[in-house]
């Protein structure tokens, strides 16, 4: 049964899949996801619900992974310039400036359904926010290894937190849209400090 559930769940080709997010990431822009509907992803993509319903299961694991799909490509594991510093600098010349000020749009738009869906929290957590979590992890990993962050570091439990952060804080305390400048000086003045200075008792 395994076997056939995945055979089922694979016709739809990488270019089709892309296709389909596109339009999934348009509609979350337009109308929100509340309003948005399997029968309008449907429509706009010129498919059939069964087939959205056999590929996906509903709307929060569609859009999670939607969302997912719209990362920079490449997974942030893959970069290894050799220090934090670099790694991190890497991650976000990832993603012009444009993208971040779509970006920072799309998920303010979408914090708020996260956490009055608990369908679409757990899709998120499963797709987007573990993947993400695992793969910062490994990059610290790298960095103590090197010698560059001290294992019992505290900090290293909010790297995440600091970086969600100063996306989503920019447009509320500034409003501006997140930048490539910004982020880089965030990290330099914030992050890297706190994750690489000593610790004294």
């Amino acid at each position: 049964m395994a076997e056939a559930a995945t055979a089922r769940r694979s016709r739809i080709t990488p270019e089709r899949e892309a296709e389909l997010y596109t339009a999934v990431l348009e509609l979350l822009r337009e109308v929100g996801y509340d309003a948005l509907t399997m029968d309008a992803v449907a429509a706009r993509t010129r498919s059939s619900k069964a087939t959205l319903y056999r590929q996906w299961g509903g709307k929060p694991e569609l859009v999670a992974k939607a969302v997912r799909h719209n990362k920079p490509g490449g997974s942030l594991a893959e970069i290894d310039t050799g220090s934090l510093r670099g790694d991190l600098h890497a991650l976000t010349l990832r993603s012009d400036d444009c993208q971040m000020e779509q970006n920072s749009a799309l998920m303010r738009g979408l914090a708020m359904a996260v956490h009055e869906n608990p369908d679409l929290l757990k899709s998120f957590k499963e797709h987007l926010i573990g993947p993400e979590l695992a793969e910062f992890r490994r990059v610290l990993d790298r960095a103590v290894d090197r010698g560059e962050v001290r294992a019992d570091n505290p900090a290293t439990e909010f790297m995440m937190h600091m970086m969600i952060g100063a996306f989503a804080a920019r447009t509320l305390l500034d409003e501006q849209p997140p930048t490539q400048c910004f982020l880089l000086s965030y990290i330099d003045a914030v992050v890297l400090p706190a994750l690489c200075a000593p610790i004294t008792t």
